[in-house]
């Protein structure tokens, strides 16, 4: 597997743009185009929320149903969720609008959006933007990068990856463009996410693909535990590299579950680092515990405690709350076997050990802790297997961003 520029155009086919459509932000792109004239199968997962936006409402049913998806219409700003019939309706009428500009099916056109909850789309601005982003696709990697940007709300930086592998002989590409900063917690995390694919593959194994990377990836990180009505991470696969179908898992199967896990997980830490108000990616890593799912939840227990995230931000290497947070995550274990490390490019320290903290010094877990990447290490002694999860640190500004958000 080669790491390439670019993102969502990266595979053959795809063409992606990004519009000033004056949704709510002014200018500024707020309208994304992913756009295929060859049909791809797609495969998604959505938000856990009971209270679903009617964009995930329409994905849902499209992705089930359709073996023929050639774009997907994206818009920041407005969430269109909570929005009743109305919302739905207005899915309708955009996915039409863009049936018109680019002549395809209604029924092949995804949706996506993401912003402030409870207000109606002005479809106004939406076709004016539909209108835009026709006339501008292409498959330039710069179009890739504009629509990468029009879906940001509170992103610093706009998120994407691309790789290339082998498939039968035949060189294959996948690229993605994700969204998220604040309301991200695990179960699918806040967020829109889209990966592209020139991969002949069968919509069954895409399915089991993404739903199988997805545990490890984009559900493993948090940023303020909040679970978004919005969340979409949706697979797009068109076939126009050509390589052998990809129809029974072996060898093929494994290259392309490893290059979306690289795309799935690359774009999770960068959400996680790029919560709103943080200045570190804070990764917790457990090993040795006793199963899988018991290393999820430690680890997701450790980066979902808002006490731990504020020591992340003082540089403060508080023990006690990591030990806590282990504690009460419902997994049991004892805590005079486990030990804990602070771990970045500076060094690392053990900081906890027979059921006590260590004689450490606190100059140097502050120097490690005050890297841009940090690391709280657990070993839990009790079996083989490990998980990773990540956050971000929990600072003033993640207060001030969201008392100003309608604003």
């Amino acid at each position: 597997m080669k790491i390439i520029p670019g993102g969502v155009t990266a595979p053959k086919g795809f063409e992606a743009a990004g519009a000033e459509a004056n949704i709510k932000y002014q200018n500024r792109k707020d309208m994304a185009l992913i756009y295929s004239a060859a049909p791809c199968i797609a495969a998604g997962t959505f938000t856990s929320n009971v209270v679903k936006a009617a964009p995930v409402l329409w994905d849902q049913k499209l992705v089930d149903e359709s073996n023929a998806i050639h774009a997907v219409v994206v818009n920041s700003g407005i969430a269109n969720a909570a929005t009743g019939k109305e919302g739905y309706s207005r899915c309708e009428q955009t996915a039409q609008a863009a049936a018109d500009a680019l002549h395809i099916p209604a029924d092949s056109v995804l949706l996506g959006s993401t912003g402030v909850i409870g207000m109606q789309l002005k479809m106004d601005k939406v076709k004016e933007g539909i209108a835009l982003l026709a006339a501008a696709k292409s498959p330039s990697e710069s179009s890739a990068h504009d629509a990468a940007c029009a879906i940001m709300t509170t992103d610093t930086i706009s998120k994407e990856a691309a790789v290339q592998f082998e498939i039968g002989g035949v060189t294959v590409s996948m690229g993605g463009m994700c969204k998220g900063s604040g309301m991200i917690h695990p179960n699918m995390c806040t967020m829109l996410g889209f990966v592209t694919t020139d991969v002949l593959i069968t919509k069954e194994l895409l399915t089991e693909a993404l739903k199988s990377d997805v545990v490890d990836t984009f559900n493993m990180i948090s940023v303020d535990g909040d679970t978004s009505t919005n969340d979409t991470l949706l697979v797009l696969a068109n076939g126009q590299a050509q390589n052998p179908i990809i129809d029974h898992k072996g060898e093929d199967y494994d290259k392309f579950c490893e290059a979306l896990h690289y795309i799935n997980e690359t774009q999770a830490k960068r959400m996680a680092s790029d919560g709103e108000g943080a200045t570190a990616l804070f990764e917790c890593q457990v090993v040795n515990a006793d199963t899988k799912e018991h290393a999820r939840t430690l680890a997701k227990s450790v980066i979902c405690s808002s006490l731990s995230k504020a020591a992340i931000y003082g540089h403060d290497a508080n023990w006690g709350r990591f030990v806590c947070a282990l504690g009460y995550s419902g997994v049991s274990f004892d805590p005079e076997k486990i030990e804990l490390s602070c771990r970045s490019k500076a060094g690392e320290i053990l900081i906890y050990q027979n059921g006590a903290g260590t004689d450490y010094s606190e100059e140097e877990a502050t120097r490690i802790l005050s890297q841009p990447e940090v690391t709280v290490y657990v070993d839990m002694k009790m079996g083989a297997e490990h998980a990773t999860a990540w956050g971000c640190d929990l600072t003033y500004d993640y207060v001030r961003i969201n008392a100003d958000y309608r604003s």
